[in-house]
């Protein structure tokens, strides 16, 4: 039986590989930079590209004990790991902010941190609105930053942004009081019944309901029933609907209930 070629055999348990530990230190080289200018980039409100761009040139201008130089996007971008468009859009941002200055074609930060002016560039927008930036074409500053970089500016625009929902007016519907009231009827009675049913929370609301309404009163006027006294009763007895007062049916006709008990029997009584 012929033996399988090492070659074709995988190692189970992959090399090692020996990663090399990088350690910081000043003998490699150092900048000497400000207390209070390291402080006030700290603090600036800047997002984590403009931050990376800043320290940047902040390495390419003290690191070389120099004010300003003439420094290419592509080294910033070796720096920082960014394009070299996204690094300029972060450039020209930082120059409308007073944080970067020119100097011809020569560039370094800005010193005077009282003359840093966030307010000049909307760091979340996609376009840079203030008259001193207008310089800025729109093609540089179209994707200044994305959401994924710096989501707590997005989340603080989108709240900013949002327009307020404003409620729907409720439309009047149908109206009982501004129908035609027949020449039978009492308007100020009909009236009266309506804002009953109104604050019965039993309000009329269709014409159907008014009809019927009126069909009811008509035919209880022709049984001899005025339509007045029939809203006030059903009023009064709390009624939804309309009804009649009821006919008086307690006492007999042709006979009259005795005030004192009587002794014997009248006549006819039986």
């Amino acid at each position: 039986m012929a033996e399988p070629a090492l070659d074709n055999v995988s190692p189970i348990r992959p090399d090692l590989r020996v990663v090399e530990r990088r350690v910081a230190d000043i003998d490699d080289g150092y900048t000497r930079i400000a207390n209070e200018l390291l402080e006030a980039i700290a603090s600036a409100d800047l997002t984590a590209r403009q931050l990376k761009v800043m320290l940047a040139y902040v390495r390419k201008t003290y690191g070389f004990n120099k004010k300003t130089d003439r420094i290419a996007d592509e080294q910033i971008a070796h720096i920082t790991g960014l394009s070299r468009q996204n690094v300029n859009k972060a450039k020209k941002e930082l120059l409308s902010m007073n944080c970067l200055l020119m100097d011809g074609s020569r560039i370094g930060v800005n010193k005077e941190v009282s003359a840093w002016q966030f307010s000049k560039c909307l760091q979340v927008s996609n376009l840079v609105s203030k008259p001193e930036t207008l310089s800025v074409s729109n093609l540089e500053t179209s994707g200044v930053s994305k959401p994924e970089t710096h989501k707590r500016h997005t989340l603080k625009t989108d709240k900013e942004t949002n327009t307020p929902i404003v409620p729907k007016s409720k439309s009047h519907g149908f109206d009982p009081m501004a129908v035609d009231i027949p020449e039978w009827l009492n308007k100020a009675a009909w009236q009266e019944w309506v804002q009953y049913r109104k604050e019965s929370r039993k309000s009329i609301n269709s014409q159907l309901t008014v009809t019927k309404a009126f069909n009811k009163l008509q035919e209880y006027l022709a049984e001899g029933n005025d339509p007045v006294s029939v809203i006030n009763h059903s009023i009064a007895n709390s009624y939804q609907g309309l009804y009649p007062p009821k006919a008086n049916t307690g006492k007999r006709q042709g006979f009259q209930q005795p005030s004192k008990p009587m002794n014997y029997i009248p006549e006819g009584f039986s």
